[in-house]
């Protein structure tokens, strides 16, 4: 039986964060489950992928990986309009494509509780766009965060998340970075009933004045969203999920820590090493902040320390509390750390004694031998080895653009390939190509995986085809959602309802003898049609077509 449906209440289990976060919502009951594979969320999928397998015969919730985060966002509010206790996840970048119908959903709140998980990486150890933080989208969208520090705590917060969101009538998110997500920890786990029937058949009950929003309604809605803010903030003033920590009784302190998420961990491991004790206000709750709360602590202090990662939100809330208050009051934090990159133990250890004035020496890892570079790399026998090759051989690099996109062949762009010209986000790849054919005179070749086109380069072919632009595109089709862990996508063979690729292409309006299906390995045919359709005044593309070594070792 899989660990994450133990039934023995009180017992301990080795969990990762993300399966803390399973645990939390089968242990609340949750009916829809709703997501789009990507790194450091993809245990989430994973896991509810392998239990909804396990649990076929007696299925205790609906679960898909869907086409990309918009559809998965939507998918869930239909499921919590229809009166089912939805989950959908995704990463800090998901939430750009998501955040269309994720602002509506602010305005009409919901029916039944909606949790929204969003997992950032600082430091980017997965992800090479950029170092997104999410948490001002919680302001944006006026919907309550949470933020878990530890695997515990990724149980404890998503079963309140779905306490808040059933009592306020609004989706809660819980934001957590990757040193979260990816912590294995013991985590007590509560009652989970294996013969408890759980209703999965819902019903939409029509309430345009609830759904439909449109003026004149929809300045209601935004009054009636602004003052559950307004409640939840202060329900957040009493919750268990901001505490204040090392306060003695009858001693006054001048210097005291505010922190959060795992940036609290390091914090504490911090203070221990420099044998330091202050007193600390862990914020559970990134939004509403509990404004109160902040207040009474930095009351009396001259001093506070502001511990957070990347781009100094909370330092900033801090700061304009403090002058609300017309406290005197020196807020220390971003002076004495970089915005670039994740925090460290030895990075908030440095911060502590220089606040402190305490003497630290931050640790020195170089090694003490030179190392020789080592990229990452294809998978032996992986076929975009060919696929890169093939278009080496086929056309002069110094004469076409080539771009990349989000996927396995990333690593197009290092050696010994170092390919791509551009890489943006995912599904940019074909949308920019055509940009350029519409303003220069240049060759351009674009590189796309299947999930990726799926997930959202369909657009981008669609508008290079309606505009007439003529890039060529050379569609990666694998078989599977590599990069993320392997997990299914329409086109996939254990897909729901298998979606062929080149019906896509051809539905997007690319002509067939512009399209053109090729397995890699018949490498002169390859390399005919390179440059056969880098010639072509009309879109082209070849559909690039061998499995993912991993899935054919399956077959």
């Amino acid at each position: 039986m899989n660990k994450l449906l133990e039934n023995e209440k009180g017992k301990k289990a080795m969990l990762l964060g993300n399966e803390a976060i399973i645990r939390g919502a089968l242990e609340s009951g949750v009916q829809f489950v709703s997501t789009y594979p990507g790194t450091p969320a993809s245990e989430i999928g994973n896991n509810f992928f392998a239990l909804q397998k396990e649990l076929k015969d007696d299925p205790k919730f609906l679960f898909e990986f869907s086409s990309n985060e918009k559809t998965a966002m939507e998918a869930a509010i239909g499921a919590n309009f229809s009166g089912l206790k939805s989950l959908v996840a995704m990463k800090n970048f998901g939430l750009n494509v998501a955040l269309e119908p994720l602002l509506p959903l602010a305005y009409t709140g919901t029916r039944a509780p909606m949790v929204i998980f969003l997992a950032d990486d600082p430091s980017c150890h997965s992800s090479a766009q950029s170092e997104e933080n999410t948490r001002p989208f919680s302001v944006l969208s006026h919907l309550p965060m949470l933020e878990p520090a530890d695997a515990q705590e990724c149980k404890d917060f998503t079963m309140e998340a779905f306490d808040i969101s059933e009592k306020f009538g609004t989706a809660v998110i819980i934001r957590i970075t990757t040193r979260v997500a990816h912590q294995r920890a013991l985590v007590e786990l509560g009652e989970l009933d294996p013969n408890r029937k759980i209703n999965l058949k819902g019903e939409f009950v029509k309430n345009k004045r609830k759904y439909v929003t449109m003026m004149p309604r929809l300045h209601e809605m935004k009054k009636e969203m602004l003052e559950r803010e307004e409640k939840l903030e202060q329900y957040f003033e009493k919750s268990k999920l901001n505490r204040v920590e090392g306060i003695v009784k009858g001693k006054k302190q001048p210097l005291g820590i505010i922190t959060s998420s795992v940036s609290y961990l390091h914090m504490q491991e911090a203070m221990g090493e420099l044998g330091i004790g202050l007193p600390v206000l862990k914020l559970g709750t990134f939004h509403p902040l509990p404004e109160k709360k902040i207040k009474d602590f930095i009351k009396g202090l001259k001093k506070v320390l502001v511990v957070e990662e990347m781009e100094p939100y909370l330092e900033r809330r801090v700061q304009m509390l403090a002058k609300d208050t017309n406290c005197k009051l020196q807020i220390h934090g971003v002076d004495l750390r970089t915005q670039v990159g994740e925090m460290k133990p030895e990075i908030a250890a440095n911060m502590i004694a220089k606040f402190t004035g305490k003497k630290y020496a931050m640790p020195k890892f170089a090694p003490k031998f030179e190392l020789p570079a080592r990229p990452p790399q294809l998978c032996p026998g992986c076929p975009y080895w060919l696929v890169f090759a093939a278009v080496k051989k086929a056309v002069d690099e110094n004469k076409v653009i080539f771009g990349g996109d989000i996927g396995c062949y990333m690593i197009g762009a290092l050696p010994p390939h170092e390919l791509y010209d551009y890489m943006f986000c995912m599904g940019s790849g074909i949308g920019i190509a055509h940009g350029i054919k519409k303003s220069t005179d240049q060759k351009v070749i674009a590189f796309i995986g299947d999930a990726t086109f799926f997930h959202s380069g369909i657009e981008g072919l669609l508008n290079a085809v309606y505009n007439g632009s003529n890039p060529l595109i050379i569609i990666m089709n694998n078989d599977i959602t590599a990069m993320t862990g392997h997990q299914p996508h329409p086109d996939s063979a254990d897909a729901p309802r298998p979606i062929p690729i080149e019906n896509m292409v051809l539905a997007c309006g690319v002509k067939p003898e512009n399209m053109k299906i090729i397995d890699q390995g018949q490498s002169e045919e390859f390399i005919a049609t390179v440059k056969e359709f880098t010639e072509k005044p009309e879109v082209s593309v070849i559909i690039a077509r061998r499995p993912c070594k991993f899935v054919a070792k399956k077959e």
